[in-house]
């Protein structure tokens, strides 16, 4: 896939790659997706639309790569057994964070409380991860990004749209027939035993697997109940970063795509579910309850995908997709990590073999 210079010359080209986590034997595709233009949201005449699906917007996206899959518990546990060795590196004096180099730090998730919660399901290292918080999921492509050397993060709200729909501008990316999604998605009528592994579905025209169903994705957004009203009276097209709609609160945060849990009309490519800590954490024991982890349903339901951008972020806007953006959520890491519940670590190249050190 070409990329353009301004005047319509080719600068470079886009292909197809595969990722390994440094550290690891373990990889992941990534898929190049070419920019265009779209209607964010559904229409109005929509079967199963809903209020927060509107008004319509038309959003320029840019080109960048997304990973062919959600990520999986191959790819995720790695970043958990992070807390581990952070804890090691702290206790030896090693790789000690400052207030100098704390911007290259990130915190890993503790150990699941209850792991039959979020292992219910299985933990095949081909099923997607689950029940991880939006900030735990930044935090994870902050880790990948460092070790990795390429910029990773969660998308905005209409660039995952974009990439679920794939050129379509119909209810589903294959079409508006509801029948035929058991060919592209799994929910609630064929996973009756919770996630399914990762790309056993057909793709969508781009290439990614299970944009509908089988897990919701995080997004960076913050939800919002009147949908895109806020970007309604913005210049058109709208860029895709500036229709992002940042938040400071805790929840609710967006998540797309519907889960395995959902009827058809729930994993529509505008479907859009608001978070809400209260009902997630429910049964979480902790005060104060966990950043990094959920604890109650939908939440077995919840994972994420990692995109890249085509052009590299600034890094002023890279940071703002992995740090903490809220007082609540910065006083929750901050208080577990004060009682030496939480684990925080310098993330870098240097990471994978420093670990391997450790072990030996």
């Amino acid at each position: 896939m070409p990329l353009l210079n301004a005047d319509g010359s080719v600068r470079g080209y886009m292909v197809p790659y595969v990722e390994m986590v440094p550290g690891t034997d373990i990889s992941f595709r990534m898929i190049p997706v070419p920019g265009g233009k779209f209607l964010l949201g559904s229409p109005e005449d929509e079967s199963e639309r809903a209020e927060d699906e509107g008004p319509q917007i038309e959003i320029e996206v840019a080109p960048m790569w997304v990973a062919a899959c959600e990520v999986s518990w191959a790819e995720y546990k790695p970043f958990m057994r992070l807390y581990n060795a952070f804890k090691e590196f702290e206790a030896k004096g090693m790789r000690v964070v400052t207030d100098e180099n704390a911007i290259h730090a990130i915190t890993a998730p503790t150990e699941l409380y209850e792991p039959s919660f979020t292992y219910e399901y299985g933990d095949d290292p081909k099923q997607p991860a689950v029940t991880m918080t939006q900030y735990a999921a930044k935090q994870y492509t902050k880790w990948l990004s460092a070790v990795s050397g390429r910029q990773y993060r969660l998308p905005g709200e209409a660039e995952w749209e974009y990439a679920c729909r794939a050129g379509s501008n119909t209810a589903f990316s294959w079409g508006d027939d509801p029948e035929e999604a058991s060919r592209f998605a799994w929910f609630i009528d064929n996973a009756d035993a919770g996630p399914q592994k990762v790309g056993t579905k057909e793709p969508n025209a781009f290439g990614l697997y299970d944009m509908h169903g089988n897990v919701a994705e995080w997004v960076i957004d913050g939800y919002t109940e009147d949908g895109y009203a806020a970007l309604a009276g913005k210049p058109k097209p709208l860029a895709a970063f500036d229709a992002i709609q940042w938040t400071d609160k805790p929840d609710p945060r967006t998540v797309r795509g519907g889960s395995f849990e959902f009827e058809t009309g729930q994993i529509r490519s505008a479907a859009r579910l608001g978070s809400d800590d209260d009902s997630w954490k429910g049964e979480d024991p902790n005060i104060p309850l966990s950043p990094w982890w959920f604890t109650s349903d939908p939440a077995r339901g919840i994972g994420f995908r990692v995109f890249r951008s085509a052009e590299p972020l600034s890094s002023e806007q890279i940071t703002r997709f992995w740090e903490i953006d809220s007082e609540d959520i910065q006083f929750d890491v901050d208080a577990r990590l004060q009682e030496g519940r939480g684990g925080k670590g310098l993330v870098d190249p240097e990471l994978p073999a420093a670990i391997k050190q450790l072990r030996r």
